[in-house]
Order: structure tokens, then C-alpha cells, then sequence
């Protein structure tokens, strides 16, 4: 039995319809090289989503390879249950010097879901802590996502991908997000500060009306990952902090997606001076080489958790502060500063939006380009001028996606936006070769309309 047969009758991948997935012969990829990936054929593929936006070198980085196999020589795992280790140490050092002022303490998981549900938790029981147990409810914005464990997904709002499990879920309170090309204020023609303006007095009512039993707000700053590459107006973000401040209520930063350069500072609510009360790493904390996640807290929030043994923070996991992941983001991190990489994706963006205005911004097909940093969204509309979209039946965006692996590009969508999310590392050549590729396997998949 070859690869493809196994994986057919054994493997089940994820956010995929597996009904489907046994039609056609997989891609496997075997191993990568840079910005590219390499199935077992030995065809070249531009990893134009990062490895769903983990990999910020590329592939196969000298520094991290070689710092993990240090660490192998060393020791593989060992808990932080009652001991400690020094990759988990040093890299909590690190990261507390790296984030906004104020986060002083690093809470260690896997995942970007576990990284939020610590977050979920950890604000909850503050408040019980702190003595306000009425405190106990969170807001958050529609259409979030901030992963797929339970307390995640009961502050996620993709009705897609949640729906099904809304009986195992808390009551959330949601207020609209700032999405201007879709928002209700958009009619009035004021473009992205009236959507703005529209979204924060809504949250400004809200939490006046609320805040005696509100625990925390979550978003991602400043764009929506997987709502579409939703990118908020300058400044949403700020008043957003202001107004959870001026109401006791406490600012979760969910930079899963967002941290470690992806929008140009390492961490993205770092650009409007925003200081969260918890903030969520995952995905890039690694390079993309290992699962690693952290919550950071501070100083503040952790007090409230000494004395007596029942204010514990009764969380873990196995693999907490695994030490060859734990390496493997020191490594990532000195690199980045080695090789100055934020200093290099900001210019690396500033090409890429002339190339996608080049070649994109004005095809019959796209709706919207929605930009930060290195994080792209290509709205794909069956009519421009009233933003009318394909049937989701057609499955443009998957289609286009797969069409664009002919041209040596592997993409992901979400719907009917076309997600580019490269490696931080990717050089002007191959942002061409990503946004060229783009559009022409769009235009092959109209074509064939």
C-alpha cells in the first residue's frame, strides 16, 4: 500500500470534508528548503501561507536545527510540575522583554487554543479571586476566531465552524467588528472611520450597560485572521483599550496570528501602544518548527493567584515548556534580530502591496485587497460594484487555491478570500512569483466558468 492509499484509509486531516478528500491523489510534501516545500516527487511549491502562517524563516534554518539537536543531546522533555528547566526560563525571560510593558509572566501550553482558553480562564478566576464573582461573562467581536477547544470556540463567532457545538458552549456577548467593506455604517459613505465609529459606540453602550458582571474583551489586533484578513481601522484599537480600562473590564490580545512581525512590530497591539492585560502567542513563537504557546500576564494578574493552595491556577499540560520547542523559539528569536528580519518584512510588505495593486486591485473578480504587514486577504466578488459573492457552492476560493499548485504556489483559502501569508523571509522574486501565480490561477479557474 502506497502513501496516498494509506493516507486515504487511515488519516483524517483537519477543518477538511473527508468525503471529498479520497477523490484525488494527495499532495505530500516530503520536505522543505527555504520558502518552499517539496512533495515527494520532488516539485517545488512557494509556501505561501507559512505553513498556516507558523514559519517565519523558512524551512530548515541553520540556527534552529541546529539549537534543537543541542537540546537533544541534552534532554527532550521534562515537566514544569514542581521543577524547571532552563530553555523554559531563558524564553520567559526573553519573552517578557519583548512585550508590551507591563506582561511580566509567561504561562507555557501548546496550541493557540490552549493559549486562549489559559487566557479565558486565567481572567475568570482573577475576578473570583479579587472578590467580584458577578464578573464572569467576556465579550468579543462576530466573526472571531481564536481556535477550536470549547472556551476558544465560545468566544468564536464563525458560524461555519461553530455551530454545531453551541450546546457545549458559554453565553458570549458580541459586538460588530470594524469591517468596512461589509459594515453596517458603510452605506453612509464614510468609509472605515464611520464603521469604526458605528462598532465602538456599540461597545461603549455595551460595556456601561454590562461592565459589573464582565470579566474581559478578546480580539486580535488590529486584523481578523481567519474572518477573512478583516483589517480594523487606525486607532480602533486604542479606543478599544481605553474604553476596557475606563470600565474595569481586562483586554485579552489573542497574537496567535498576528505576533512575531506578521503586521510589522513583533507584536501587533505594539504599533498603537496598546498594553493588554493577557496576551496570547502561538503559531510564530517557534519559527514554525515546534508546538509551543504562551500566555503572558501581568504582574497584577498574577498576584491575585498567591496564598492559600485553592487560588492556584489549576491548568497544565503534559508538554508545558517543552524544552526542544522552547529552544527552538530562543533560536527563532535570536535570529530575527541576527538577520534584523522586522526591519526586512516591512519593506517585504511595502513590495508586495505594490504588487498585488499591480497585478490584483483592479481584476473584474476582486472585491477587496485587505493588507497588514505580511498578512494579505484577497476578497473575490461575482460583482465589484455591489459586492455581491459567488455562490458558496462554486468554491472560488478553493478552487483558485488549487489551481495556483500549477504554478508552483501552495494557498489556502477562507471562503472566498484568497489568504497570502508568506514567510517573513520571502525576498521580492518570490512575492512576484506568489502574487503572479494568484493571478493566473485565478483567471484559469474563470475561465473555465
Amino acid at each position: 500500500m502506497n502513501l496516498a492509499d494509506k493516507d486515504h484509509r487511515h488519516l483524517w486531516h483537519p477543518f477538511t470534508q473527508m468525503q471529498s478528500w479520497g477523490g484525488t491523489p494527495p499532495l505530500i510534501i516530503e520536505r522543505g528548503e527555504g520558502c518552499y516545500l517539496i512533495d515527494i516527487e520532488g516539485r517545488h511549491y512557494l509556501d505561501g501561507v507559512s505553513s498556516l502562517w507558523v514559519t517565519v524563516h523558512g524551512h530548515r534554518c541553520a540556527e534552529i536545527d541546529e539549537a534543537v539537536r543541542a537540546q537533544l543531546g541534552r534532554m527532550a522533555h521534562s515537566t514544569l510540575l514542581g521543577l524547571s528547566h532552563p530553555p523554559a526560563i531563558e524564553l520567559a525571560a526573553e519573552l517578557a522583554s519583548l512585550a508590551p510593558e507591563g506582561l511580566t509572566r509567561v504561562f507555557y501550553s501548546d496550541s493557540g487554543s490552549t493559549a486562549v482558553e489559559v487566557a479565558l480562564k486565567m481572567a475568570f478566576q482573577y475576578w473570583q479571586l479579587r472578590g467580584r464573582p458577578a464578573k464572569r461573562h467576556f465579550i468579543a467581536l462576530r466573526e472571531a476566531y481564536h481556535g477550536d477547544t470549547l472556551g476558544a470556540v465560545s468566544v468564536g463567532g464563525i458560524e461555519l465552524f461553530h455551530r454545531i457545538f453551541h450546546p457545549l458552549l458559554f453565553d458570549v456577548l458580541r459586538v460588530a467588528a470594524p469591517h468596512a467593506y461589509r459594515c453596517a455604517a458603510e452605506p453612509s459613505g464614510h468609509g472605515p472611520e464611520a464603521c469604526a465609529a458605528h462598532c465602538l459606540a456599540e461597545l461603549a453602550e455595551l460595556l456601561a450597560a454590562r461592565s459589573p458582571d464582565l470579566a474581559a474583551l478578546i480580539l486580535e489586533p488590529r486584523v481578523q485572521g481567519a474572518a477573512g484578513m478583516l483589517v480594523h481601522p487606525p486607532g480602533y484599537l486604542a479606543e478599544v483599550a481605553r474604553l476596557c480600562r475606563a470600565h474595569q473590564v481586562l483586554l485579552i490580545c489573542d497574537e496567535v496570528a498576528t505576533g512575531f512581525g506578521r503586521t510589522g512590530p513583533m507584536f501587533s497591539c505594539q504599533a498603537e501602544d496598546v498594553r493588554p492585560d493577557l496576551l496570547a502567542l502561538a503559531k510564530g513563537l517557534t519559527g514554525g518548527y515546534l508546538p509551543l504557546a504562551a500566555t503572558l500576564a501581568t504582574e497584577e494578574i498574577y498576584e491575585a493567584f498567591l496564598g492559600e493552595k485553592e487560588r492556584t491556577f489549576f491548568h497544565g499540560h503534559t508538554y508545558t515548556g517543552n524544552p526542544l520547542a522552547c529552544v527552538a523559539a530562543l533560536a527563532s528569536l535570536q535570529r530575527m534580530r541576527d538577520r534584523q528580519l522586522l526591519p526586512w518584512a516591512e519593506a517585504r510588505a511595502v513590495t508586495l502591496s505594490r504588487l498585488l495593486a499591480e497585478q490584483l486591485a483592479s481584476h473584474p473578480a476582486v472585491g477587496q485587497i485587505r493588507q497588514l504587514g505580511l498578512m494579505v486577504g484577497v476578497e473575490l466578488v461575482a460583482d465589484r460594484a455591489s459586492r455581491r459573492p459567488y455562490p458558496p457552492a462554486l468554491a472560488l476560493g478553493a478552487r483558485v487555491c488549487q489551481a495556483a499548485r500549477a504554478h508552483g504556489v501552495l494557498l489556502r483559502p477562507l471562503g472566498d478570500v484568497l489568504v497570502l501569508m508568506p514567510p517573513l523571509a520571502i525576498t521580492d522574486d518570490q512575492l512576484g512569483h506568489l502574487v503572479s501565480a494568484a493571478r493566473q490561477a485565478l483567471d484559469a479557474v474563470l475561465s473555465g466558468l
